[in-house]
This record gives C-alpha cells, structure tokens and sequence, in this order.
C-alpha cells in the first residue's frame, strides 16, 4: 500500500472514515505504513505468518480471518485476482462501509476498478506512486467469495491465492522424484504450501515424522486436508525462524523466491541458513530451485559442499550433508 494514495484520499479525496468502529485491514504486508488510521480500531487481517508476526509487534490487533462486522475495511491487493476478489466480497460481507481498496497496476487495480465499477458507484480513484486507491459502498459481490476448496486432479485440495493452486507443481514433483527411498527418521518441510512434497515424503516408511512448516495459512488449511497421516505435524510459521523441538534428519523445501514481482535469492538463502539450524550433524538437505537461482554458494557456506543430483532445463535439485564442523559452528553462533 502507499501511504500517500490513502492521505491524499483522505486529506483531497473526499474518502471519509466511520468515526467509531473498527477498520479491519486485509493483507497488508509488513513495513507498510498504516499510520492515518486510528491504530486503537484496526485490526490486520492477515494468513501470512510474517506479516501478522511484523503488525503484532508493533502493537496491531491481528486476525487470520476476519469476523463480526466491521465500520470500514482496506483492501490491499495481493497479485492473484482470485484471492483479490475474494477480500473485497469478505470485506463487503462484512458491512464495511467504506471498502477501500489500493492497489498497483501491476497488481491488477485497473481490472479490478473496472471490475467493481460494473457492480457499483465507486468514488476515486486516487492515482500516485504507479498506483491507485478508490472506494465504494454495498453492491453484491458473493460471486467472488472464496468458496470452499477447489480440489484437483488427483484429488488435492488448494484455495485461491496459494502457490501452484491450479495443479502440482512441477518442481516439487522433480524433488518428490529424486528423494530416495529409504529416507528415514524425522523431517522438516520447509515452505510447505498445500502439502504435495510433504505427502510424497510420507509415502516412506522409514519416516517417523514430518514437521509441515507454511507461512501462509490458507495453504497449511489445505495441507491438513490433504495430508492425513498421524506422522504429518503441522506449523503455522515463517520457515526462517521456525525451530523443531529436536534436531531433523532430513529438510526438504522448495522455497519460493519472490515477494513481489522481481526475484528475491535471499527468501531461499534464509531457509537455507535454517535448514543448517535445525539439522543434526549428517542431516541431509534437499532443495529445488529454479536453475538461475544462486543458491549453492550459500549451502556451502553452510554445509561445506553441495551436490547437484538432478533437473532439467529449468530446475535444479541439490542435496547437503551437514558435516560435524559445521554442525557445532551452528550451535556456537
């Protein structure tokens, strides 16, 4: 969100907030500023596990899922329309009056103004920043309610907004296919999604337990449905700063790799470093990536080698035995 579309809403705009009530805020992601709303009413609705950790910290009423009505509601566009327009339905549902939504183009705010424009009168927009912020009242939006769970082929089960909600994805599919079969012990999932790794995983019966990590909640709601097996632990958490309760035998992730639109190394490189953290000396780690991903740098680092064991024009799936050396260093620093 940019904090100067919501001032020049509401200092030139025209946009008017309830005087009492709250304001539920959806899916604002840290560091953004949200300091023109009256921090004693809002409250941040939020299922990425980061963000509500960021909010919460600086003194935000937080929820993963918005409930009871609420006098006003922000809107703040993720990059999948789907999810997009289920906020906004949920934000209506709710009798938020005004619904305020923000967004960037290359978010997608042109289709989705255009979108509520044929629906309902909408005041705005105000543009700065490659941005636009409008705001509206009523109007019927239950056709974009997010539903229950689509299931796929296969039977999966995903929602709207999560990673590769449309079908497995393929790079995860390249790790299941490479992992041996005698994996055994306990095992970490790191930047679960809706479970499909962690399922393939269990298939071995040499596991003892897989610890599902997702920051992202709707995700890990739908892991739970797809993944039944009483070995399956499931964590609500940032994978970067989770830590099991006793060292892993095995991490395997396929970590994403953007939070916006321009790749980020660093989001993997963080669940490399806790990879290191929570494996025990011998432990294995098992990663896939896109193949220009500088990742192998970092697991050296961590790990003292790295061995690239499979892939294909656009993946790599490299695997990392913590040595002793490096095991102790993790638990010096």
């Amino acid at each position: 969100m940019s904090a100067p579309r919501l001032e020049l809403a509401l200092d030139e705009g025209g946009l008017r907030l309830p005087d009492a009530g709250r304001i539920a805020v959806f899916a604002p992601r840290a560091g953004m500023d949200l300091s023109r709303l009256p921090k004693d009413r809002v409250v941040v609705v939020s299922g990425f596990a980061p963000d509500v950790e960021a909010f919460a910290a600086a003194g935000y009423a937080c929820a993963p899922l918005a409930e009871g009505n609420v006098a006003a509601a922000l809107v703040v566009l993720p990059r999948a329309k789907r999810l997009a327009q289920a906020l906004i339905a949920r934000a209506v549902e709710l009798g938020a009056g005004p619904v305020i939504v923000d967004g960037t183009r290359t978010d997608g705010v042109d289709s989705i103004l255009k979108a509520v424009r044929s629906r309902v009168a909408v005041s705005g927009p105000v543009n700065k920043a490659h941005g636009k912020l409008f705001w509206f009242e009523g109007g019927d939006f239950s056709d974009w309610a997010a539903g229950a769970p689509q299931e796929l082929e296969g039977g999966w089960r995903t929602a709207p907004g999560v990673f590769s909600a449309d079908g497995v994805d393929p790079a995860s599919a390249l790790l299941a296919g490479l992992l041996p079969g005698n994996l055994a012990g306990r095992v970490a999932d790191l930047g679960a999604g809706w479970g499909y790794l962690s399922a393939q995983v269990l298939k071995r019966d040499g596991v003892k337990s897989v610890d599902l990590v997702e920051a992202e909640r709707a995700a890990l709601d739908c892991a739970r449905l797809n993944v039944t097996d009483p070995r399956a632990r499931f964590h609500w958490a940032d994978a970067t700063t989770w830590r099991p309760e006793a060292p892993m035998d095995h991490v395997v992730t396929n970590p994403p790799f953007h939070q916006s639109r321009a790749a980020d190394p660093g989001i993997g490189q963080g669940f490399i470093h806790a990879a290191r953290a929570m494996l025990r000396p011998g432990g294995r780690l098992w990663l896939v990536a896109n193949r220009h991903l500088p990742y192998e740098e970092a697991i050296r680092a961590g790990f003292g080698t790295v061995e690239e064991i499979g892939g294909d024009g656009r993946f790599k799936v490299l695997c990392a035995t913590l040595s002793a050396r490096h095991g102790r260093r993790d638990r010096l620093t």
